[in-house]
């Protein structure tokens, strides 16, 4: 693993590390998106773990930490979704130099599937997508929130926090500004995601208490070329070892199996 730094456009200084395929040639590279709050490890260490078995397939991958996250600059309070799209643009234009021969996948996670579904107008080289517990519906997971998770952090005792300090904690300790609070009201990624036509796998738990399994379901339903993957009983992320690996495998082999096709 390479562990380097890049820069979005706007001077914020992101961490990034390519892992090389250990197949020669390789299949095509998988640039991986973490969730809010984690870092480019996700949270457990399952973007590691999905590293190491695409690169075993024959996958190069790449990941990064969005600004505010991890090693990469920025504060948190200072994280927006217009942030992130500048980041995810980082990134992508990266791997298109880096990887130019190559087709590129991305893998998303949770609140990565935000800045990813958003840029898919102009992702018109993404081969194939992957979506683990993705939030399409901003609405329904922070502003009206739906779910155990989101009552908490946003609900009326949260927005009382955010009213009266310029931020409100999530899960205790992520300081969430109110300009991205305010964003939330702004952005449709479901529309965005339902508009593009690239092939999908979203890899959802049944009983996630954060983001809403239903919404997703319902968008594969909705569109042509989605596969969803229910992985039953979990909550959101994966919330054994064993879900967790069930994420993995089955994000690997559909990769390995659309690379082939």
């Amino acid at each position: 693993m390479q562990r380097l730094e890049l820069s979005s456009v706007d001077g914020i200084r992101l961490d990034f590390a390519v892992h090389h395929s250990t197949v020669e040639p390789p299949l095509g590279v998988v640039l991986l998106v973490h969730g809010i709050t984690v870092d480019m490890d996700e949270g457990g260490g399952m973007f590691v773990r999905l590293a190491q078995q695409l690169v075993s397939q024959g996958f190069d991958v790449v990941r990064f930490s969005f600004r505010g996250h991890g090693a990469s600059g920025g504060t948190q309070q200072g994280v927006t979704i217009a942030g992130e799209c500048l980041d995810l643009q980082a990134a992508v234009t990266a791997v298109r130099e880096r990887f130019a021969r190559q087709q590129m996948s991305i893998v998303a996670a949770s609140f990565g599937a935000v800045s990813t579904a958003l840029s898919l107008s102009w992702l018109d080289d993404l081969y194939r997508l992957v979506l683990w517990n993705p939030v399409l519906d901003l609405r329904r997971t922070f502003l009206v929130p739906e779910l155990a998770w989101g009552e908490e952090n946003f609900g009326a005792v949260g927005r009382k926090y955010l009213a009266d300090n310029g931020f409100l904690l999530v899960d205790g300790e992520f300081q969430l500004g109110r300009v991205l609070f305010t964003e939330f009201a702004l952005y449709q990624p479901l529309d965005d995601f339902l508009a593009a036509d690239v092939s999908t796998l979203i890899v959802h738990g049944d009983h996630d208490t954060a983001v809403s399994y239903d919404v997703a379901a319902q968008a594969a339903r909705s569109r042509s070329h989605t596969t969803l993957c229910t992985i039953a009983g979990s909550d959101h992320g994966f919330d054994s070892r064993a879900r967790e690996d069930q994420a993995i495998s089955t994000t690997v082999d559909w990769l390995l199996e659309q690379s082939m096709s």
